[in-house]
């Protein structure tokens, strides 16, 4: 969220085809923050305690190009940049940081859990760790808190606010006053109050006369984990879920507000990126751009719904499995490359918060027109060469820019993240 010219990066109009960089959290959020593909910037995947690397200090945050502009900044929830102090909020443009350094899974009493295989999961405020385990059940309501106290002790200077909740990721945690009340089970409850904190912050927002100069962004880091079935969410018609490059995986919920500015209800198609809202506000707040190259573009036109502006993409691109180039988008479609990828094949998920096993198949070139075939069923490869020469070129552009494991092009364009010598610099 912000504030001032505003942004709370939290939840204007609703982009039907707004994607994330990588299919799995870290690389998400790293691409949401740094404005650039996260395999350009070294920050594929999703690390966890083991890790020596994490965002570079010559990396530029959002957080740090609105601080620059006179804001205060928060996180209050899952960081996944990197767990060693060089690496944390505060070292990279954050004034306040409560919450987890990695994802919820990784700790030693999920139930998938070897023994040995985690230590401790650390909660965290600002550079301290200040508790071990923490109850699932607490993180929304104490993350929330956190946000609306940020909001009121701010509310006479410019802020932003990134709350990127733990759930619903597994293992799923739920307060005492949304435990059973959803009729959906477990994650049924999750989600309500999940919706509860989102109305907490709007509400907070109201309170102290900020709605009209705040611009609330509301999405999602990747598709749902669909091998935890009744644990995760669904894609609707959307092909497979996170840990894939099919729209399943990558193709996620965005709603923006900004009464005033953003007209109200209105729909957008047009193909964007959760790498498009640091350029954007850059503009709206009259930042410059970092020093770096970045990979985002301004889209305020499409926010604003401007008569006929289209996506500022040529296309997009999605890497995964460490550097592949999987697929690509470019205005209605979507190619495929050849690579292998996990599947349920059509089985139902697991129950109680044990995952189903994925089988791994085996895809080849394909097209797909998404305006017939949302669904990414109907190939589509034979009926338009010209299109998939052309999808080619802007792929080995790409290639030559950030590289390829599939077709083994290195890349001239991709940066080293940042790196720790040993434990004692932690």
């Amino acid at each position: 969220m912000i504030r001032g010219t505003p942004i709370l990066v939290y939840t204007g109009p609703r982009f039907t085809d707004f994607y994330v960089t990588q299919p799995v959290c870290g690389a998400s959020r790293a691409g949401l923050l740094t404005g650039c593909y996260p395999n350009r910037i070294g920050l594929p995947g999703a690390p966890d305690h083991r890790a020596r690397h994490g965002i570079h200090e010559a990396e530029t945050t959002l957080a740090e190009l609105l601080k620059g502009r006179g804001y205060a900044t928060a996180i209050f929830g899952k960081w996944h940049l990197g767990h060693h102090r060089a690496f944390l909020p505060l070292q990279n443009g954050f004034d306040e940081y409560f919450g987890l350094p990695y994802s919820n899974d990784m700790w030693p009493y999920h139930p998938e859990a070897r023994p040995g295989t985690y230590p401790p999961l650390p909660l965290m405020e600002g550079n301290r760790v200040i508790g071990l385990n923490p109850d699932p059940a607490h993180l929304t309501t104490w993350y929330t808190e956190r946000a609306v106290s940020f909001i009121e002790r701010n509310r006479e200077r410019p802020f932003f606010l990134y709350l990127p909740h733990s759930m619903p990721h597994v293992p799923l945690g739920v307060s005492k006053k949304f435990k059973g009340k959803s009729a959906q089970g477990l994650y049924g409850d999750v989600i309500m109050e999940l919706d509860w904190s989102v109305g907490q912050v709007l509400e907070a927002l109201e309170r102290q006369g900020l709605t009209e100069r705040t611009l609330v962004i509301y999405t999602s880091d990747n598709g749902p984990w669909l091998s935890y079935g009744t644990h995760a969410g669904n894609t609707g018609i959307l092909r497979e879920g996170k840990g894939t490059t099919w729209d399943g995986g990558v193709r996620v919920p965005c709603i923006m507000r900004w009464p005033g500015r953003i007209p109200a209800g209105t729909v957008t198609s047009e193909p964007v990126m959760t790498i498009d809202i640091l350029p954007t506000v850059a503009g709206i707040v009259g930042a410059q751009l970092p020093a770096l190259p970045i990979d985002g573009e301004d889209i305020l036109p499409l926010m604003l719904a401007t008569p006929g502006v289209r996506s500022p993409h040529e296309a997009l691109f999605f890497y995964y499995g460490g550097n592949e180039l999987q697929s690509m988008r470019s205005g209605r479609w979507k190619l495929i490359f050849p690579h292998r990828y996990r599947t349920l094949a059509g089985r139902p998920g697991g129950t109680g918060g044990i995952p189903a096993k994925y089988e791994m198949h085996q895809t080849g070139l394909a097209l797909y027109d998404l305006t017939r075939s949302p669904d990414e069923a109907r190939d589509v490869l034979t009926e338009y060469p010209a299109e998939v020469q052309r999808l080619q070129k802007l792929a080995d552009r790409m290639r030559a820019e950030l590289g390829d494991d599939l077709t083994g092009v290195a890349g001239a364009g991709r940066r080293q993240p940042g790196r720790v010598a040993d434990e004692s610099t932690n």
